[in-house]
């Protein structure tokens, strides 16, 4: 069985695989040597696979961002283009020199290695791929006006082509609709007649409208997204990337401590917190958060509560953390849930709201401070014990200082 290596170095490799391909199809655009199946293939389909590798690569980073959000039609996309790239690689001539090696290898051959290989990789890891791509009703009004701009000038300029010489062909009525709503205008293809003119400016005016549009309304979010960056919020493809993670549900007064262990255990977590002036003390120490309600459905999701490993519940408000664990349980059921209790008396409370383990620090230090004016010898050893023990032992160790008491 393949073992899918994670979003973010599936991410990295698809990148690479972008990258190469960009690079190999301009190399090879003008190259006159022989590709691995020059024998097979005419120079025509090799010197278009030079081409279209260099689009292939900008298609592929497309994917690789659309992988970075866990979009499934990215997923689609990459298992599409994968094939297409190694294909391409395949029919693309140049070599590259190697010393100590008589018969030169061919420049693509690392793309096509990479792309066969990436192929079972991206495939194995479908379960984490689940984004929908969704459009907002303005982002699809933009996207059909500029689809519209485009065919009203294609289909126009076609019909009028005796007034535009040189176009003949739908492709140049395409072509002269895409330079001129762009306002490249290279000039190459000019009305003749005022029927002519009048309908340039028309296609000019609608295709700067609606590519003013489209650029303002499908860009303005991932605009947004760079800005809140920059204020320190973290991005939905940053939130996307978090896997194998800890989340921190509220901030109070242990939490500290927790996130300093979870720091260096060079642990991955993110803390949820409804309060924006702690949210932004946390950011000022590059820490990830997220500033909403734990207790909600929504903040939890984009915490990524599908792909964490674990949850902590820390604050100094048993009823809070209690909601936020039922939350939590809802959500996934399978995560182990760690709860600190404040009152000794809702240590049962948590536990039923869907904790796996609930410790009470009071009660544990109340008992180690007992019992070190006391003079009993075992007390730090019970405390390195629980420095230096996993969750479930520290459990144990608490049960029994409890019940000791």
């Amino acid at each position: 069985m393949i073992r899918h290596p994670g979003a973010r170095a599936t991410v990295w490799l698809v990148t690479v695989v972008a990258v190469l391909s960009f690079a190999v199809g301009v190399v090879n655009i003008a190259s006159q040597e022989v590709a691995l199946l020059s024998a097979y293939v005419p120079k025509s389909i090799q010197r278009l696979a030079g081409f279209t590798g260099a689009m292939t690569g900008f298609l592929m980073l497309t994917s690789a961002y659309g992988l970075r959000k866990r979009l499934r039609a990215a997923w689609y996309s990459t298992l599409v283009l994968l094939p297409v790239t190694a294909l391409q690689g395949l029919v693309q001539p140049g070599t590259i020199p190697v010393p100590l090696i008589e018969v030169p290898i061919p420049a693509s051959t690392p793309l096509v290695v990479l792309s066969v290989v990436s192929i079972p990789l991206v495939s194995a890891g479908r379960s984490q791929y689940t984004e929908s791509w969704e459009l907002s009703t303005s982002q699809l009004a933009a996207l059909s006006a500029l689809i519209g701009a485009q065919i009203y000038g294609t289909v126009g300029t076609y019909a009028l082509r005796e007034e535009f010489p040189g176009v003949n062909t739908v492709l140049d009525a395409f072509y002269f609709t895409l330079v001129t709503a762009s306002t490249v205008g290279y000039g190459d293809f000019t009305a003749t007649s005022q029927i002519g003119r009048l309908f340039s400016m028309s296609v000019l005016v609608v295709g700067v409208a609606s590519f003013g549009v489209a650029a303002g309304t499908l860009l303005g979010p991932a605009i947004e997204a760079r800005f809140a960056a920059a204020l320190g919020q973290m991005s939905e493809a940053q939130l996307s990337m978090l896997e194998d993670h800890i989340i921190v549900m509220g901030y109070g007064e242990l939490t500290e401590p927790i996130l300093e262990g979870l720091d260096e255990a060079r642990t991955a977590f993110i803390v949820v917190t409804p309060d924006r002036e702690r949210a932004s003390s946390l950011r000022d120490r590059e820490i990830n958060v997220l500033i909403g309600d734990p207790s909600d459905e929504q903040p939890l999701h984009d915490a990524g509560i599908e792909r964490a490993t674990g949850v902590v519940a820390a604050t100094n408000n048993d009823a809070e953390d209690a909601l936020a664990i039922l939350t939590a349980r809802e959500l996934n059921p399978d995560i182990r849930i760690v709860a600190a209790a404040t009152d000794r008396q809702n240590i049962d409370k948590l536990r039923r709201a869907g904790a796996d383990a609930v410790i009470s620090p009071a009660v544990i230090g109340g008992h180690l401070l007992v019992q070190s004016a006391l003079g009993q010898a075992e007390v730090e050893s019970v405390a390195d014990r629980i420095l230096g023990t996993s969750g479930e032992e520290v459990e144990e160790i608490a049960q029994d200082e409890t019940d000791d008491g």
